[in-house]
């Protein structure tokens, strides 16, 4: 049995004995409940089977939310998402009325809501991703100043060009001063192992290049304030979730709930196999979560935090900047805070994370 499969039935035996049933009212079948939820999320195939990227993982083996669904008479269906076109495939579905919720990235979101898509964030990714900035092995780069002018692989319209963004504004560049490739993260590596590109900005991936001796990081957002990393969340269609709060706090329930098992610490070695699944080496993903400032149980902290909030507000404004939005975006309507905190206070969590912990750049 693969070992992240052991791990996944771990988890499994731990969550299902920590299961909440959210409650619906008695009536709620008859004034026209969903017969199905369905959840868009990054998945790939393990072994000939469909695995899920991370809490949705935990939430699928454990099958505590398709159990309280069920307990109402509604399904569940996980929606699997190819990691090459989330953002795409993700506000298709939201926009065709496809999918009721997701687990992706910031910057596509916001790009959705500003289209006239309205979604709503229910429940935060803990403190968010790191993003990294890599140069060929031989490369006497020591700074993103020392790549003006050059050749910069960089995957447009993803949720880590706010990161690189954040990056040049802090040194007074800005992306006219690069050769700018627009590569996927498979492509980009490749480019920059052969030489091709001067610099490669990229997430945990960046490690397979050190480890290749290929490339080497020379700076990443473990260094930078929490509201400069990638953030990816759940998020829902605002009208369903204006129409079924109910069914909404069942899933966010669950979401909590699969991030305080995550976050605590003697459980961090089960959920790195987990992350393993995806076909990165597993001493890839635990450098990804190494050496940052928070530690362990705040990096999974589902909360709507100060930093937070700077982040998106960021995240708008870039995508005004660069042109991928069509109009503005009001954050403050973005956030749907209230399923966080009903969440913590039924799952006893009020106290569990700390909400001043993450960072917020100064302004």
């Amino acid at each position: 049995m693969h070992a992240a499969t052991r791990h996944l039935k771990f988890a499994a035996a731990t969550l299902v004995g920590a299961a909440l049933v959210g409650g619906l009212p008695a009536s709620a079948a008859a004034q026209g409940a969903p017969s199905v939820v369905r959840i868009a999320v990054v998945a790939w195939s393990s072994g000939g089977k469909t695995q899920y990227a991370g809490a949705s993982a935990l939430i699928d083996a454990n099958k505590s939310l398709e159990k309280a669904l069920a307990a109402h008479h509604i399904k569940l269906q996980w929606v699997p998402v190819s990691t090459a076109a989330v953002g795409t495939l993700v506000n298709e579905g939201f926009a065709s009325g496809a999918i009721d919720f997701a687990g992706y990235g910031d910057l596509p979101a916001v790009v959705a809501n500003a289209a006239g898509t309205r979604t709503k964030l229910i429940v935060p990714g803990g403190v968010g991703s790191n993003t990294y900035l890599v140069v060929p092995e031989n490369s006497t780069a020591k700074s993103i100043v020392d790549l003006k002018g050059k050749r910069i692989a960089l995957n447009r319209g993803r949720p880590w060009e706010v990161s690189f963004n954040k990056l040049l504004a802090a040194n007074g560049l800005k992306l006219s001063d690069f050769r700018i490739f627009n590569l996927d993260p498979q492509a980009g590596a490749a480019a920059v192992a052969a030489g091709r590109v001067d610099g490669f900005f990229t997430l945990a991936d960046a490690w397979s290049l050190t480890d290749k001796h290929v490339g080497k990081i020379i700076w990443s957002t473990k260094t930078a304030p929490d509201d400069w990393k990638m953030r990816a969340e759940l998020w829902g269609d605002a009208h369903f979730v204006a129409q079924h709060p109910d069914i909404t706090q069942i899933v966010a329930d669950a979401y909590v709930r699969a991030a305080y098992w995550i976050s605590q610490p003697q459980n961090r070695d089960a959920f790195v196999k987990i992350l393993s699944a995806s076909g990165q080496p597993e001493s890839v993903v635990r450098r990804e979560y190494e050496g940052d400032r928070l530690d362990w149980k705040d990096q999974w902290a589902p909360l709507f935090t100060p930093a937070l909030s700077a982040h998106y507000r960021d995240v708008a404004a870039y995508s005004a900047q660069a042109r991928l939005a069509s109009a503005p975006v009001d954050v403050n309507s973005l956030l749907a805070p209230q399923f966080v905190a009903n969440a913590l206070k039924s799952l006893d969590l009020e106290h569990y994370w700390t909400s001043d912990a993450p960072s917020v750049a100064a302004r």
